[in-house]
């Protein structure tokens, strides 16, 4: 990508300035962390697939009418999305009681 100011960037994402007032460039890295970031580690790959998955949901979710902040794939890492502001929200969707809500809750992980 061409050098743009970067405005953000977290554990999976940096967030560059966009060609147009309003929009950023959201590229995917391949970071992978646990333990609230203590371990670190990276997973070739990882930013494509989380783009095409990121994609996906938010093209299907623009098709039923819900607005996203997803304009368009600019290539297997990036998107051009539009500045919107955050709603500080994680979600973390495990088959079984695992991370903190085992620690918690004191329930036995698995």
């Amino acid at each position: 990508m061409s050098r743009r100011r970067r405005v953000y960037e977290g554990k999976a994402k940096v967030l560059y300035e966009g060609p147009e007032p309003g929009t950023l460039i959201q590229h995917f890295k391949d970071d992978a962390t646990a333990f609230d970031g203590t371990k670190h580690e990276l997973i070739d790959g990882k930013g494509v697939l989380n783009n095409r998955i990121s994609e996906f949901i938010f093209t299907r979710l623009n098709e039923i009418g819900v607005p996203t902040h997803f304009i368009r794939s600019l290539n297997m890492r990036e998107q051009l999305i539009r500045e919107v502001e955050i709603v500080p929200i994680e979600v973390i969707v495990r088959n079984v009681a695992a991370g903190s809500i085992s620690k918690r809750l004191g329930i036995e992980e698995g």
